[in-house]
């Protein structure tokens, strides 16, 4: 899996590491804290310094990049796993990375940025996207969704996802528009049903089925 996948792996993993050389370049005009944690409203309620805003969370990312690739080459079944959802997955960290380091240094500089309206539009569009790949999903131990049920029977597998997937696009789209309504504590109450949903519809297969 590495092997096959290590030009897209070090292209990434650069892509991660692009806010270092930006904040390089920005280093004298950044502030000694700097902005790392916002609230629901948008408004800055944590700080950290520069140093950790440039080289450690774009390190941390690119780490946490490399035990993902690394957790999916060990998977039994990672013949199943769809290319172009593998791909998807490598770019996570990466636009992730860029996304943030741009609300740190931006807030840092003294610009306004709407991390309340960028954030749930990212994330809800996410969640569209890979609602649309979740029926294509073949059993893995890494991508998907992974329940004991899931994994032992492919028809539970299947059907658990196309649902899932229907939702994850519904819920994403609810998400996004949260962006424009003020109400982002509606992303975290549609989280909660586009999980256990799909998990509750899983269990009720299997149990019909073994009944």
């Amino acid at each position: 899996m590495i092997k096959k996948n290590l030009p897209k792996l070090i292209i990434t993993s650069l892509v991660i590491l692009i806010p270092v050389v930006v904040g390089l370049i920005l280093w004298d005009k950044l502030p000694d804290q700097v902005p790392m944690h916002w609230d629901a409203n948008g408004n800055v309620d944590g700080y950290g310094t520069k140093t950790q805003a440039v080289f450690i969370m774009p390190l941390v990312l690119v780490v946490a990049q490399w035990i993902c690739v690394l957790g999916t080459s060990l998977d039994p079944k990672k013949q199943n796993i769809n290319d172009k959802m593998f791909t998807l997955v490598l770019w996570i960290i990466p636009v992730l990375s860029l996304l943030c380091n741009s609300f740190v240094y931006a807030t840092a500089l003294g610009h306004k940025v709407s991390v309340e309206i960028i954030l749930p539009l990212f994330m809800g569009a996410l969640f569209v996207i890979i609602g649309n790949y979740m029926p294509k999903c073949k059993q893995s131990y890494t991508m998907g969704i992974k329940l004991p049920w899931t994994l032992e029977d492919e028809e539970n597998w299947n059907k658990t996802h196309r649902m899932a997937g229907f939702l994850w696009v519904i819920g994403g789209i609810v998400i996004m528009a949260t962006a424009f309504l003020g109400a982002f504590w509606l992303f975290f109450v549609m989280l909660v049903p586009m999980v256990v949903v799909p998990t509750v519809y899983s269990y009720l297969l299997y149990k019909k089925k073994n009944k």
